[in-house]
């Protein structure tokens, strides 16, 4: 009598968890939908096109090209979607659906599944699709408008600049007394997030609630977003001559929440140990507080956590526990000489 058994060999460790990847990008999902109802409260319907334009463009993109690479289909992990609604998050409420969706085939094929698919990409897909965006159509995805303009008739009737490009004119001048009169929106307009900005950066406290979400779920840790927004906070400090209107609007402006609970803390494209978080995560503040103060475009976000993301393996190799026992290489290669 022959059985028909299958023997399968994989590699350690042989652990099991209750834990599924579906699981924790549903979690992610769950905890981006209160952004999304704030934009699509301050930007109109028009949000919710834009971001079914970006996830369905995902979703088929992986399909199709894991289809082409006969791999074997991931869609129900739910990443794509994830990676389609974060997106979506850093792009105008005017971006062309059609430029959308070249941003989601980007984030997709080219970062996600050449390298792989899920797990193995070495930057964060969302932001790479934003970057090409940027610097492919840079006039469209600097269109900002005011909060609330679709009710006066659409989306596109009334642009306006961004509390950043008006806090690096502060900056600049160094009219730190006079932050109130050229910073338009106020501090309870920026947390609440009646201003001009991307659809996910909009509001904070929507933000805020997606990260608690999150940190209760245990989706995430609270160093990354925490030593981020710190680290920020604290070079802002300085650099405000300690104006601390001048800090909170950093820190509630442009991409940095999102960034920090959303995008920094991608499990695949970050450190693994709490060291190695502490120095990505304060990577990422010195780099966008850089970029924002110094550089030609006055935010940061996405350079810092992608310039970061290339660097995790050498953060890893740097700050790895070795394990109890192990002589040091230098003391090993010693005894081997002799």
């Amino acid at each position: 009598m022959v059985l028909d058994k299958k023997l399968t060999v994989s590699a350690s460790p042989h652990v099991r968890s209750s834990v599924t990847t579906t699981g924790i990008m549903l979690d992610v999902i769950i905890a981006m939908i209160p952004a999304l109802i704030a934009a699509v409260v301050f930007f109109g319907p028009r949000v919710l096109g834009l971001t079914a334009v970006t996830v369905i463009t995902a979703v088929l993109s992986e399909y199709v090209s894991r289809k082409a690479m006969k791999r074997h289909g991931t869609l129900g992990d739910l990443s794509a979607v994830v990676t389609g609604m974060l997106l979506a998050f850093n792009l105008p409420a005017t971006m062309p659906f059609w430029m959308a969706a070249i941003g989601s085939v980007v984030a997709i094929v080219v970062v996600k599944q050449f390298f792989g698919g899920i797990g193995m990409n070495y930057v964060n897909p969302a932001l790479i699709g934003r970057i090409v965006l940027f610097v492919s159509f840079p006039t469209a995805m600097t269109n900002w408008v005011a909060a609330g303009a679709w009710h006066k008739g659409g989306v596109d009737t009334i642009t306006t600049a961004t509390p950043m490009a008006q806090l690096k004119e502060v900056f600049t001048g160094g009219n730190f007394d006079k932050i109130g009169e050229i910073v338009e929106p106020g501090l309870g307009e920026m947390l609440m997030g009646k201003h001009g900005a991307s659809l996910g950066e909009v509001c904070a406290i929507a933000l805020i609630i997606g990260g608690l979400y999150l940190l209760i779920r245990g989706v995430i840790s609270p160093i990354i977003p925490l030593t981020y927004v710190g680290s920020v906070a604290l070079i802002m400090l300085v650099a405000g001559r300690g104006n601390l209107q001048f800090v909170a609007y950093q820190v509630l402006g442009g991409g940095l929440l999102l960034g920090a609970i959303f995008m920094a803390t991608d499990y695949t494209t970050s450190p693994v140990n709490p060291k190695g978080k502490v120095i990505f995560a304060i990577g990422c503040g010195v780099l966008t507080s850089v970029i924002r103060l110094y550089g030609n475009i006055p935010e940061g976000v996405s350079f810092a956590i992608i310039i970061m993301n290339i660097l995790v393996p050498h953060i890893e190799n740097i700050t790895t526990p070795k394990p109890f026992g192990t002589p040091k290489e230098e003391k090993a290669a010693k005894e081997g000489d002799k």
